[in-house]
């Protein structure tokens, strides 16, 4: 999961700042009321007519990164990449290239590289907050969250703002927190961000953080705000489609995953899509889901794909290719140990009926208390094929006291599970 990074303009020490020739100065106040296309226009011309001018080159990196968040388009990332890469070969110090070179290789899910620059980082300049949020989130993602808490416990002293108060949110929810995680997601959220797409996606991480335990109308309410500051944002209209669909307005729920779909084609869209056709009695629109799904798959492979904890779990949910979503989550595994790839994990190996290594993997995500109803979910099932009747309606129960309506598909499901296996004990 993303956490909000800052650009590096707003980064960089006010002294810096503070020496740049005043029309470079006033470029900058203007780039900050633009779009991120503008920004790249601004800063494509400012770089061809000043070559040698390493900020501008950063600056457009940055500003291709952020396009990638509000895209999910890739090549602006290997764009960025190719920037950076010039940049430190012809100055190897150079510090906004170094902070950039973190993100990037965040982007691309080199977790463990990410940790390494950002210790060194933090050496460099250890009262740059950014170093510090980079280096929790990569502990977070290698499921080392003592470590991460520390690293994002310096920011927050360092600067609170709505990039560290949403590092730390996201860590409270993910450790068991989340009344206080809710709480500080909503100080990230006021506390405004320098582009509207970072706190339109803080309000779909307090979207999400209310959907899953079971408050519904705050999640609408999270998700419509983050529509209305950043319009066509997928994410908030993935969240709406939950939200309608957990509503039983099947019709607006398709709707707005429709829209999510059109976009950016996640396969996490179509998988919901999928589901609501199926539930409305339109198999052959359902149909159309699963072939795009696969293309998704078949594209991200001959690209070089390797990893998709997402589409791992698609396929263990939908109950198919389960060789293919073991391979893509035990890839996973090697660069992301956190509670979410675990998760994935235990799903795929109770899918393919290898309970008790099931069970092995789903003990390591629940050993946070995450408040994740697809855990608890997970783990009843995992416990009721190992014949723990027990345990397994204690764990279904809980995951639909945290939310009865917590996914389209699987939900029913767990409802259905725990009825029989009370009828049955």
């Amino acid at each position: 999961m993303r956490r909000q990074l800052e650009t590096v303009l707003f980064l960089l020490p006010s002294l810096l700042l503070a020496q740049r020739q005043s029309p470079e100065r006033s470029l900058m106040d203007r780039a900050v009321q633009m779009s991120t296309n503008q920004q790249i226009a601004l800063y494509q011309k400012q770089v061809a007519a000043k070559p040698s001018n390493l900020h501008f080159q950063n600056l457009l990196a940055s500003a291709f990164i952020q396009k990638v968040r509000e895209s999910t388009d890739f090549t602006y990332l290997d764009r960025a990449s190719k920037i950076i890469e010039n940049v430190l070969a012809s100055d190897g110090g150079n510090y906004e290239a170094m902070r950039l070179r973190s993100e990037i290789e965040m982007e691309r899910h080199g977790f463990a590289q990410v940790a390494e620059y950002s210790e060194e980082l933090t050496k460099i300049a250890p009262e740059d907050p950014w170093n510090w949020g980079t280096l929790g989130d990569a502990r977070m993602e290698l499921g080392q969250y003592e470590a991460a808490s520390k690293a994002y416990e310096k920011m927050l002293a360092l600067r609170p703002n709505q990039a560290s108060y949403n590092r730390v949110a996201y860590h409270r929810f993910v450790t068991g927190a989340a009344k206080e995680a809710i709480e500080l997601m909503n100080l990230a959220v006021n506390a405004g961000g320098w582009a509207p797409e970072n706190t339109g996606w803080c309000l779909v991480e307090l979207g999400n953080m209310y959907f899953k335990t079971g408050q519904i109308e705050s999640a609408e309410q999270a998700y419509s705000a983050a529509l209305n500051l950043f319009v066509g944002y997928h994410s908030a209209n993935g969240g709406l489609g939950r939200v309608k669909a957990a509503q039983g307005k099947l019709p607006e729920a398709i709707g707005r995953f429709k829209l999510a779909q059109a976009s950016v084609p996640l396969p996490d869209y179509a998988a919901a899509l999928h589901a609501l056709y199926l539930q409305t009695g339109k198999p052959e629109e359902a149909k159309k889901q699963i072939e795009l799904i696969d293309i998704v798959d078949r594209l991200a492979q001959a690209s070089g794909e390797k990893t998709n904890r997402n589409l791992a779990m698609i396929y263990a949910d939908q109950g198919r290719r389960l060789d293919r979503a073991l391979e893509l989550i035990e890839a996973e595994l090697k660069v992301r140990q956190d509670v979410y790839t675990y998760d994935a994990l235990a799903w795929v190996l109770y899918k393919s009926k290898r309970y008790e290594e099931a069970q092995r993997a789903m003990d390591r995500s629940l050993k946070m208390g995450t408040p994740e109803p697809g855990f608890y979910y997970h783990a009843g099932m995992i416990a009721a094929a190992l014949e723990r009747k027990p345990d397994a309606m204690k764990l279904l129960d809980r995951a639909l006291a945290l939310n009865p309506k917590f996914d389209i598909s699987q939900a029913p499901i767990a409802v259905r599970a725990l009825a029989d296996l009370r009828r049955s004990n």
